[in-house]
């Protein structure tokens, strides 16, 4: 079975949201739909989704600020684990930053999630230490 990788699409909305909330990456104070209208608006070519007979199966959302790229939102559906969906998103949209002509790239992962902290050891990224810290400047 075939995997392809694409720019999102708004028809892809349900689907990705759906996938979101299925891997653990939704939260209370964060509503999807917000979060990808948001996109929209902003580096959209940086949203990237994998599909596979028309279905989502995976997603990876990037920004690049002129100093360093971020990476959001990467998802790969937990039936299709183990396919290298994820390394793939990672990949392109890294690929993707590279060409923007962004140095370095960055991500947070949350303690308590080791399965997406060995993955990306796997791919390269070094783990460091920092005080990580943010404002809400809009309640969804």
């Amino acid at each position: 079975m075939s995997i392809g990788i694409r720019p999102f699409s708004v028809a892809d909305t349900e689907a990705v949201v759906e996938l979101w909330r299925e891997t653990g990456l939704t939260r209370s104070w964060n509503d999807p739909y917000q979060d990808i209208s948001r996109k929209l608006t902003v580096q959209p070519e940086l949203f990237l989704v994998a599909e596979a007979d028309g279905e989502v199966v995976g997603t990876v959302m990037a920004g690049y600020d002129g100093h360093r790229g971020w990476l959001y939102y990467l998802a790969s559906a937990p039936a299709r684990r183990g396919e290298g969906i994820a390394r793939r998103l990672v990949e392109r949209v890294e690929e993707a930053l590279l060409e923007m002509g962004c140095p370095k790239v960055q991500l947070m992962v949350r303690p308590e999630n080791g399965i997406a902290r060995g993955f990306y050891a796997a791919l390269g990224y070094e783990s460091f230490e920092t005080w990580t810290t943010g404002k809400r400047l809009i309640a969804d």
